[in-house]
C-alpha cells in the first residue's frame, strides 16, 4: 500500500495553471500532488557571446526552492554566494530537455530562460518542473511568433518528465516525498510527447536492481508521460 493509497500505476493529482505571471513572456503553476512549481519564461532578443552571429537561439534554465518548500527553511544560496551541486545539475536538466524540442535554428537570435522556482517540495520537484517549463516555453514562443521574431515553428515535440522507483518491492509511478526517501530505486525519465527517450537517470539507494525491473519502470513511465502529454496539450489548447 502506497502512503498515499494510490495504485501503483496511478499519478498523484497533477494541474497545469497558465499565465499566472502577467509580466513574463510564458509562465504557469504546475502541480503534481503537493509539489508546487512556478515557472516563468523570458524572451531576451539577445543570445550568449559564444552564439553571437551564428543565427541560432538559446534556451535555458534556473531551478531553486524557495526557503520554505521544505519541512524546515532552508538557506537562501544567493546568501551562501554558491548554488549546490544538485540546483545546478536539475536546471542543466531541465535546459537540455527543453532544447531537446527545439530547432534553434528556427527560434533565430535569442535566448528564452525558464525559472523554475520551487514553491512546495513533496517529491519530483525536477520533473514537475519540465513538465511545467514546457507549457510556459510555448506560450513565450507563441509570443514572440506573434512579434515575428522566429524564422518558423522551432518546437518539434513535446516533452514532459516523471519520477518512477521501487517501493516496498512493488514498482510505481510519480513518487511523492515518502516514497522517494524510502525506495529502493528511483528513477526520472524525460520523454517526448511522441515516445522517444530525452534522458534517464536511475539509482539503486538501497539494493540493486535487475534489468526486469527497469523494464517496467520505463512501462510505467511512457504511461505516465502520456498521460502528462495529453494534459499539456489541453492546456495549450493545441
Amino acid at each position: 500500500m502506497r502512503p498515499s493509497g494510490r495504485e501503483p500505476n496511478q499519478m498523484r493529482s497533477v494541474s497545469i495553471e497558465r499565465n499566472v505571471s502577467m509580466k513574463a513572456e510564458g509562465s504557469c503553476l504546475v502541480c503534481f500532488g503537493n509539489t508546487k512549481v512556478l515557472v516563468t519564461a523570458s524572451v531576451e532578443t539577445s543570445v550568449p557571446g559564444w552564439l553571437r552571429g551564428k543565427g541560432q537561439g538559446w534556451v535555458t534554465a534556473e531551478y531553486g526552492m524557495l526557503p520554505r518548500a521544505t519541512g524546515s527553511r532552508n538557506r537562501r544560496e544567493a546568501t551562501a554566494g554558491k548554488q549546490t551541486g544538485r540546483t545546478q545539475e536539475i536546471q542543466r536538466l531541465i535546459g537540455r530537455s527543453l532544447r531537446a524540442v527545439v530547432d534553434m535554428q528556427l527560434l533565430g537570435e535569442a535566448q528564452i530562460t525558464l525559472d523554475c522556482d520551487v514553491l512546495e517540495a513533496d517529491g519530483g520537484t525536477r520533473t514537475a518542473s519540465i513538465t511545467g517549463a514546457y507549457v510556459a516555453l510555448v506560450d513565450a514562443i507563441r509570443w514572440m511568433e506573434e512579434r515575428k521574431l522566429t524564422k518558423g515553428n522551432p518546437l518539434r515535440d513535446t516533452v514532459a518528465a516523471v519520477s518512477c522507483g521501487i517501493y516496498r518491492g512493488a514498482p510505481v509511478l510519480d513518487l511523492d516525498y515518502l516514497e522517494d526517501v524510502e525506495a529502493h530505486t528511483d528513477a526520472n525519465f524525460v520523454m517526448t510527447g511522441s515516445g522517444k527517450f530525452v534522458e534517464i537517470q536511475g539509482t539503486a539507494e538501497q539494493a540493486p536492481f535487475s534489468r526486469t525491473e527497469l523494464e517496467s519502470l520505463m512501462t510505467l513511465a511512457e504511461q505516465g508521460i502520456g498521460e502528462l502529454s495529453a494534459l499539456q496539450q489541453k492546456v495549450l489548447g493545441a
